[in-house]
């Protein structure tokens, strides 16, 4: 393991908010680091920072010599009318049959590397600059949101990519499934601070809790034993046979020292308003086909989806599931056939970018004013505002000068002071943290209405929908079976796709003719004795790595925490040696 990008005592403020007051950590090239922490806790603004695009105000950022360091690129950086193949070329420096071998490795299949990368969909752009980020053989990537706006395949194929990759990764991401299946380690941004935990996210939030409760119990117990000590001083001081113990006590009383516990940052909370549990059909289509005049997506669309049903609508990008939510809204007119509203339906909609185009010179406070139902009080507005964290002077805060995530809760908070008893919402997770992410997920749950929905994150797919539809190869139908059994199938799919030939392009090199001579005899003996003593060394280690990993559970305080994280790192260190030990040892076995 070796460390290539430290920060070291990071001091960074944005006006009154303090993002790292003092702070340090370290990035091996060997460890995959999730990034968590609130929106609005500098997340964004420290990958920035890493990557060289922004200025700490104190501190220093160190770069190894050895760094080579990639990032998955949020703009667009290809030519105009340039291919795929010839983006992988040119970005990479790599021959074809390389960049082809690549590429295949995200399923971009043959036929596609002709095409123009500026003609894909944003999730094949997105696997393109994927296969050109590993073709530059970086020992440390940053990842800011990778999964926004990816669908399940191509989310499926980049946590395969993470979990392959055989350098460091920081990955930020509000998708904790995500986290968990690709981070093996958690650092958290939170007042100011970096938490550098050697656990996955799950166990990350365990252990915080539990440490939590444990301080606090260790504080209680302080309280009473100070007050037993001010006690017997009170009383004994004044006496002469009893002051010299007063005294020791005094001493005693001075050493006791509370711990600081950081308390629950302020979380949303949700309550969609309440109603009637209604009966029947909500929504009843009859060979529908959607589209535009010039692009017919879907036809023979056959549906019905009853009232109180919460419906996760599936299918990779491009298919058209935003097509479809946007003709149940209204704001497409179905090109063919019938779409009806049960009666009384009153439909409430959250667009996949709707925050992108509310009013800029809007307050928050003017927006929910705007929004909510007539008759709705100032003081419910007011208490909505307050749920949703704009508290205080931050409900007179300008729109222009909100967060993504900000802007997405302004609007969720909006259509909660709507009367609604249709839900559709189009990635409403999207810029969202965690904790909301979870509290909104809650929400819907309890919600006794009828909710269509689309999302990318499987926490929040699994945990709310109850029936699925799937819009894919021009078709729109229900789908027969669970989240979990789509989710399924879509991973055989993708391990069928990943073993299915290919055609090499280009000339790879040729290979040796002369094959090295094999070792033999009393050298061949030596060499597998060699071998076998090296193994026995990986599988002690091996053992004690596993062992010290179960042990991390079990930990209370950071120290403890720490020291693990140092063990677990000095035997990834002398595993990686008596890897490379093996493999230059079967080398010569096999000449």
């Amino acid at each position: 393991m070796a460390i290539v990008l430290q920060l070291q005592n990071a001091f960074k403020r944005y006006g009154h908010q303090q993002l790292l007051a003092g702070t340090s950590c370290a990035l091996p090239d060997d460890q995959k680091v999730g990034l968590i922490g609130r929106n609005g806790a500098g997340k964004s603004t420290l990958c920035r920072v890493l990557l060289g695009e922004e200025e700490l105000d104190a501190g220093e950022v160190v770069r190894s010599r050895k760094l080579r360091l990639g990032y998955l690129r949020q703009h667009d950086p290809f030519l105009e009318g340039e291919t795929v193949i010839a983006f992988l070329e040119r970005d990479s420096g790599q021959p074809e049959w390389r960049c082809g071998e690549v590429a295949w490795q995200f399923q971009i299949p043959d036929a596609m590397l002709d095409r123009p990368v500026r003609e894909l969909s944003g999730g094949w752009q997105t696997r393109v600059k994927l296969a050109a980020l590993l073709l530059n053989d970086p020992n440390l990537l940053i990842l800011d949101e990778p999964t926004n706006f990816l669908d399940l395949r191509t989310q499926m194929l980049l946590e395969e990519f993470l979990r392959s990759f055989p350098a460091g990764c920081l990955v930020v991401s509000h998708d904790r499934s995500f986290l968990k299946r690709t981070c093996t380690q958690t650092l958290e941004i939170s007042r100011g601070e970096l938490t550098l935990f050697p656990g996955d996210v799950d166990t990350f939030l365990l252990n915080l809790a539990e440490r939590r409760d444990h301080d606090q119990r260790v504080n209680a117990s302080t309280l009473t034993k100070r007050k037993q000590l001010e006690t017997f001083i009170n009383k004994n001081r004044a006496n002469a046979n009893t002051a010299s113990q007063a005294r020791s006590k005094a001493k005693q009383l001075e050493r006791l020292e509370l711990i600081e516990v950081q308390g629950d940052e302020a979380a949303v909370r949700f309550s969609f308003p309440g109603g009637e549990l209604r009966q029947g059909t909500a929504l009843r289509t009859e060979q529908m086909t959607i589209g535009y005049p010039d692009n017919q997506v879907a036809s023979q669309v056959q549906l019905e989806i009853e009232h109180g049903t919460r419906v996760g609508v599936v299918g990779d990008n491009g298919q058209g599931k935003t097509t479809f939510l946007r003709t149940v809204c209204g704001s497409l007119e179905p090109l063919a056939g019938t779409l009806k509203w049960g009666f009384g339906c009153q439909v409430g909609i959250y667009a996949q970018h709707v925050y992108t185009s509310l009013p800029e010179d809007y307050t928050v406070e003017d927006y929910l004013n705007r929004q909510a139902a007539p008759g709705t009080v100032i003081q419910q507005i007011k208490n909505v505002a307050g749920s949703f964290l704009f508290s205080g002077e931050l409900i007179e805060k300008k729109i222009k000068v909100l967060s993504g995530g900000e802007r997405a809760r302004l609007v969720l908070a909006g259509l909660l002071l709507q009367q609604h008893n249709v839900l559709v919402l189009d990635e409403p997770g999207n810029h969202l943290d965690v904790e909301t992410v979870e509290a909104l997920a809650d929400a819907l749950c309890q919600y006794r209405g009828t909710v269509i929905f689309t999302s990318h994150d499987r926490y929040f797919m699994q945990r709310v929908a109850t029936a699925v539809i799937e819009v894919r190869d021009g078709r729109v139908a229900s789908y027969p079976a669970s989240y979990e059994d789509y989710v399924y199938r879509v991973q055989r799919e993708l391990e069928v796709g990943l073993r299915a030939e290919h055609t090499v392009r280009g000339t790879p090199p040729v290979g040796v003719k002369d094959a090295p001579r094999k070792p033999g005899g009393k050298e061949e003996r030596e060499l597998q004795k060699q071998l076998r003593t090296v193994e026995r060394k990986i599988a002690k280690l091996d053992q004690d790595k596993k062992t010290l990993q179960e042990s991390l559970s079990t930990l209370t305080t950071m120290a403890d925490a720490q020291a693990a994280h140092t063990q677990l790192a000095t035997i990834a260190t002398e595993l990686a040696k008596l890897e490379e030990e093996w493999l230059a040892i079967s080398s010569d076995l096999d000449g």
